[in-house]
């Protein structure tokens, strides 16, 4: 499978050849724009409703036909040993077939470059020597900024050509970082391909390591449900969840560059903070307590105590007739609404309702016509209104949480058999607050608001959402999450060995339950493509651990000499020690991050800006005039740089409120890195490292 690089310009040279249909599909593409660009939506609607919105939809077309000159529009070709169908191909039949992120076609419609999500494409992911799919020939193609250099062949029914690593494939995965997180369309592996393109109506949980590629898989799964279902998705709406904002800036870019704008990104607090504002924080054992399932039903007990059985009939006066319904038939319609479990705010509005029935019935009994129209002025008799205010009150969700947090009564009644005595004075206020807006909500109890609001009113419901760095969630997060793909479906991407909150899951059974996603299908990356393997068997030695049972990642890519594990003479030179190291990682070619525990950042802030050395934030892009970042431990979680320097790894695991969650702080960030790592440390390393002797 040889590489070819050549700068002939004959036509009968296949890079040539290449070369000229890349530049007709770009001028192919161009012209798609420029179509677009000259619709009048004038010719086709004379409402200024529809035309809004088709205008926003030609702006949005407009933007995703957009040639992105450092992206290639193929990275592959196939051909195939027979004709292909058009129902296969985006409208083409053939047996050549360039495959790209979008599609493009020629003036005649005729496609040039072929979606990779399209049927057709599905081989050049999944096609062997031992099951070729009908392929004869797959083509990979090597890229320099956006011009073609190189071409590799792979014939996969020839039997005299032996299988070989792609070294076009290598290259491209290893290509260094350099700015946000990229797409791997041109590199998916089969097991990948198999997650991305899994259907619609079933949830997914990918449990993988660092540098199996799962957020990456995950991004693509949305980018092939959108062109696979586009229709539905576009009315029911997609998203993703991240952990936190850098997080989101990282990973932003994917999916435009794979032509969807549509996908929106939030965090889970981002979601939840719609009707308070937070600005307290929670000790860890009350976050805890706040975030465990218990609470779902201590909610739910609260709101149900708001409902009181009546005492008095209802009597309705409508001109000289007096209606009497008595007490025992309104307790049965309250019993009767209780039982279908109805959410709270829409039984509410129910029970004037089935009051106003009751009276009709007694209306038609007395000879009477009454139509809807009487029922519904019934309902809002006086008398009704006044009868279901006493028995079915409106319930304000943030009041509600307000007094579980405030009142020690209250919630030892709701929490009865569920918390114990301690973990209802753990989530206890000490200082009760007047009001909702004078409260200093927490995040955690943001979520319980959330419930709150649920419980009264259905939550939207969209058609798919991923979450990602999903072993962070508490179970109360998951059903906030699950709220929102209650009739959609889910893909859930993690890794239960990175899992650094004290809430953190134990199991993804556990966490597909909450989520409301039990029958999801889990599963398991364990080939790592990006993080060198000398790097990922160190940081595998914590995980008998951190996470006892779970398999370690065998990293397909050797890197000899990419960990250097240094031990520093005392911690007053540690500083020092850490800026040459960054220097050291700068000379080489990508993006280098100084990780440390967060309580070391302003020290080492000082060292770097006192050595010269301006750095970035994470979420902040890097250029190829500013490479280094300095990244808190806590925020490290799925972030990559070629060269991580790791600083004092014992500071990172003191960091945390226990040994097991440093240790988890700590492998996550030795597995940042995609080229080299460097550690420096003063202090002893942690017993289950070892020491350098034993690397």
């Amino acid at each position: 499978m040889p590489a070819h690089e050549h700068e002939s310009d004959t036509t009968t040279d296949p890079l040539a050849h290449e070369r000229a249909h890349l530049a007709a599909s770009r001028a192919a593409l161009r012209a798609m724009r420029e179509d677009a660009q000259a619709l009048d939506i004038r010719d086709v609607t004379a409402n200024w409703v529809n035309a809004a919105v088709l205008q926003a939809q030609i702006t949005d077309r407009i933007k995703s036909l957009a040639d992105l000159a450092h992206t290639p529009l193929f990275f592959g070709r196939l051909d195939y040993l027979h004709v292909v169908g058009a129902e296969q191909a985006e409208g083409a039949e053939g047996e050549q077939f360039y495959i790209g992120r979008r599609h493009v076609h020629d003036a005649g419609g005729d496609p040039m470059v072929i979606d990779w999500r399209a049927p057709v494409s599905q081989p050049f992911y999944r096609a062997s020597r031992n099951d070729p799919l009908d392929v004869g020939q797959r083509r990979r193609f090597g890229y320099t900024g956006g011009e073609l250099t190189a071409y590799e062949d792979e014939h996969l029914t020839d039997p005299t050509e032996t299988a070989r690593t792609s070294k076009l494939l290598q290259a491209e995965i290893e290509r260094p970082r350099v700015g946000p997180m990229r797409d791997i369309v041109a590199t998916i592996q089969p097991e990948q391909d198999e997650i991305v393109r899994s259907e619609l109506g079933g949830s997914v949980c990918v449990q993988g390591g660092p540098g199996t590629g799962k957020t990456a898989v995950g991004l693509h799964r949305v980018a092939y449900l959108l062109y696979a279902h586009r229709e539905r998705l576009a009315r029911t709406g997609t998203l993703v969840i991240g952990p936190n904002r850098s997080f989101l800036h990282y990973i932003e870019q994917v999916l435009p560059a794979l032509g969807e704008l549509e996908v929106k990104q939030a965090t889970v607090d981002d979601l939840v903070t719609a009707h308070i504002e937070v600005r307290g924080t929670d000790e860890a054992r009350a976050a805890v307590v706040k975030g465990d399932a218990r609470m779902a039903e201590v909610l739910r007990r609260a709101i149900r105590s708001h409902v009181t059985m009546p005492t008095e009939p209802v009597m309705v006066v409508r001109g000289s007739r007096r209606w009497r319904v008595p007490a025992y038939e309104i307790e049965e319609m309250v019993q009767e609404l209780l039982a279908r479990d109805m959410r709270y705010g829409a039984a509410h509005e129910a029970l004037p309702q089935r009051i106003a029935h009751a009276v009709l019935v007694r209306m038609e009994e007395a000879g009477e016509a009454p139509d809807d129209r009487v029922q519904n002025a019934v309902a809002r008799n006086p008398a009704v209104k006044a009868a279901v205010k006493a028995v079915w009150p409106a319930v304000e969700p943030s009041k509600l949480v307000l007094r579980l947090l405030s009142d020690p009564e209250f919630l030892a009644a709701q929490a009865q058999g569920l918390l114990t005595e301690e973990e209802q004075k753990t989530i206890l206020w000490t200082k009760p607050a007047r009001s909702v807006r004078a409260a200093k909500w927490s995040a955690a109890d943001a979520v319980l608001i959330d419930e709150a609001n649920d419980l009264v009113a259905r939550t939207h419901s969209l058609g798919h959402v991923v979450i990602d760095e999903a072993q962070d969630l508490s179970p109360m997060q998951y059903r906030a999450v699950g709220r929102r793909c209650s009739t959609g479906s889910a893909t859930v991407l993690g890794d239960l060995a990175q899992g650094t909150t004290p809430w953190s899951t134990q199991s993804w059974a556990q966490a597909l339950h909450h989520l409301g996603k039990s029958d999801a299908v889990v599963e398991e990356l364990t080939a790592g493509f990006r993080v060198p393997r000398d790097v990922i068997a160190y940081a595998s030695r914590l995980l008998p651990v951190i996470s006892p049972g779970l398999a370690a990642v065998e990293s397909v890519r050797e890197s000899p000499g990419s960990l250097s594990v240094r031990e520093v003479a005392g911690t007053d030179a540690l500083d020092a020690a850490v800026v040459a190291a960054c220097e050291e990682s700068l000379k080489q070619e990508g993006s280098t991050g100084l990780i440390a525990a967060d309580a070391r950042i302003p020290a080492l802030a000082d060292a770097l800006t006192a050595a010269g050395h301006a750095y970035l934030s994470p979420g902040q892009e890097t250029t190829a005039e500013s490479r280094l970042t300095l990244v808190p431990a806590s925020l490290a979680k799925g972030l990559e740089y070629d060269y991580v320097v790791l600083d004092e790894p014992a500071a990172v695991v003191d960091g945390e409120p226990d040994e097991r969650t440093g240790l988890r702080r700590l492998y996550v960030a030795l597995t940042r890195a995609v080229s080299g790592l460097i550690v420096l440390h003063a202090s002893p390393l942690p017993d289950e490292l070892g020491q350098e002797g034993s690397l």
